[in-house]
């Protein structure tokens, strides 16, 4: 299965037409995508407006939503992150950590287009959709 992260949300939001957006159209028809839940908090955080908060709430709805960590993925996300800074490697924001270690753990991949998911690619096996 494949998680979709809120920077191609953000992106198909925004009409930006980006790689990832494309292969998110293609995907939407053909493959069981992902939305987790902190993902889902990221996109609605950032819409201007209740009424529009609740459109794009039905539309990812849609699709399956997901938790993203439990106590021992917590744990697992840390060595991941101790793991990649003893490489001088720094992952600037935690719920991407999350994000990378719940498709790892998972057998998931991620369809995203933020440069800080690339060390985690390289170093740790996330798959990248």
């Amino acid at each position: 299965m494949i998680l979709v992260d809120s920077s191609v949300w953000i992106d198909h939001l925004n009409r930006v037409a980006t790689p990832p957006v494309q292969r998110l159209y293609d995907y939407i028809e053909m493959t069981p995508l992902l939305v987790g839940d902190l993902v889902l908090c990221e996109v609605l955080q950032g819409l201007r407006s209740e009424a529009e908060a609740r459109l794009v709430e039905r539309q990812l709805r849609r699709f399956e939503i997901v938790p993203l960590c439990d106590p021992e993925l917590a744990v697992r996300a840390a060595a991941h992150y101790r793991h990649l800074r003893g490489r001088g490697i720094t992952i600037r924001k935690t719920i991407d950590l999350i994000i990378a270690t719940f498709c790892i753990e998972r057998g998931h991949s991620l369809l995203h287009s933020d440069r800080d998911f690339e060390p985690m690619e390289r170093l740790l096996g996330l798959r990248a959709a």
